[in-house]
């Protein structure tokens, strides 16, 4: 299992690595790490290449799941990759800033598809 990284160390280091955004687009569009590179999930198996292997990755998402999983599939291909630990949320309660598409203020959306009444699919009502 590979190493993750918190928020504050992502932060810190953010001259040093990559951040990769694995979420999907309409998730991206609403905040994401300025500089960050969007690959949704679906099609990091045909895109990270598009990665520098001699640059370290930090792989986020909304809560660090799905960005766990492409973290573990980088780092079978040869590069240094980490999981941002707690995603995006552990990101913004840490006071770090996300920008949108429509601006320089961003913010996180959940991930769960929902029905046209705004219910999570998953059954869970929160």
């Amino acid at each position: 299992m590979l190493d993750g990284m918190d928020a504050s160390t992502a932060f810190a280091k953010k001259d040093q690595i990559r951040y990769l955004d694995v979420r999907e687009p309409y998730e991206w569009d609403s905040g994401h790490i300025d500089g960050s590179l969007h690959i949704p999930i679906g099609a990091i198996q045909n895109r990270f290449d598009e990665l520098d292997k001699e640059v370290p990755v930090v792989v986020v998402c909304q809560v660090g799941q799905r960005s766990a999983l492409v973290a573990e599939f980088l780092a079978t291909k040869g590069y240094d990759a980490n999981n941002l630990e707690g995603g995006l949320d552990a990101w913004v309660s840490q006071g770090y800033p996300l920008v949108s598409t429509e601006g320089p203020l961003g913010g996180v959306v959940d991930g769960w598809p929902t029905d046209d009444h705004g219910q999570r699919l998953d059954g869970d009502t929160d």
